[in-house]
């Protein structure tokens, strides 16, 4: 009897029990392990811009009348591109507009285009060259304008860096101060401008036009081509002659004894 008063009081238990079970909210999915994050690769850092020698003089200031005559023989191009292309590097001498002021008045225009560029490059050396090293260099220097050692001769002496002069035979010139340089391109500031013997030295005369052959000389070439066979034939018809003059002039004398 005990037993059967207390059964609806565990059935009340268990449906109680079991209503809570239900109501609570389901188990959260188990979350997938977090994975380490990349990091951003760094940006790469922009390239240097390629080396322009105008924009180099332009910067240091004092240098226009040099860049107008590198842009109109297209030098600066020319040494833009050597740059690109070559390892050996360059050296300018670069005279200020104080140095070309001091140049005999109207001597740029008197100049023609070829004289200009040679002018121009006359102050270039094919290979980089710093400051310590210029006593290193052996004399004369070649230039970019050639290696003729009488009109495009270049000397230059150094005292261990510490001053730097040269001489063309026409001008004397000391190294200033120094411009730019990247161990690629030396650009150099010098008093005056170098003035190459090739421009005041009277230039060989021209070689003198070959004679002109005579009129007569194709028909002697073609009497020369005559053959010994023709010489041969000549000379018998020659004896035959002479054979029948003499027989005619016997006949003629035994004719006239006979009258």
């Amino acid at each position: 009897m005990v037993m059967m008063k207390s059964l609806p009081l565990l059935l009340i238990v268990l449906f109680s029990h079991s209503t809570t079970t239900l109501a609570q909210s389901p188990a959260a999915a188990p979350t997938a392990p977090a994975t380490p994050s990349t990091a951003a690769a760094p940006a790469p850092a922009p390239s240097a811009p390629p080396t322009d020698i105008i924009r180099i003089l332009k910067k240091a200031g004092g240098f226009t009348t040099l860049i107008r005559l590198l842009q109109a023989t297209q030098v600066s191009n020319q040494i833009n591109s050597q740059l690109l292309t070559t390892s050996g590097g360059l050296t300018l001498f670069a005279p200020n507009d104080n140095a070309f002021s001091t140049s005999k008045p109207g001597f740029l225009n008197s100049l023609n285009d070829q004289q200009k560029n040679e002018l121009i490059q006359f102050h270039l050396l094919p290979t980089y060259v710093s400051v310590s090293n210029f006593d290193t260099l052996s004399n004369p220097v070649r230039t970019q304008a050639g290696e003729n050692p009488d009109r495009l001769a270049l000397n230059i002496t150094s005292s261990g860096g510490n001053q730097v002069n040269m001489t063309t035979g026409v001008v004397n010139v000391t190294l200033g101060g120094t411009v730019y340089t990247d161990h690629q391109l030396a650009v150099y500031q010098v008093d005056k401008v170098l003035l190459p013997r090739d421009f005041f030295e009277a230039k060989p005369p021209a070689p003198a036009p070959a004679p002109e052959k005579a009129k007569g000389s194709k028909k002697k070439s073609v009497d020369s081509t005559a053959t010994p066979a023709d010489d041969a034939e000549s000379d018998a018809v020659s004896v035959k002659q002479w054979h029948v003059m003499w027989v005619a002039s016997v006949v003629l004398l035994v004719a006239a004894f006979t009258w």
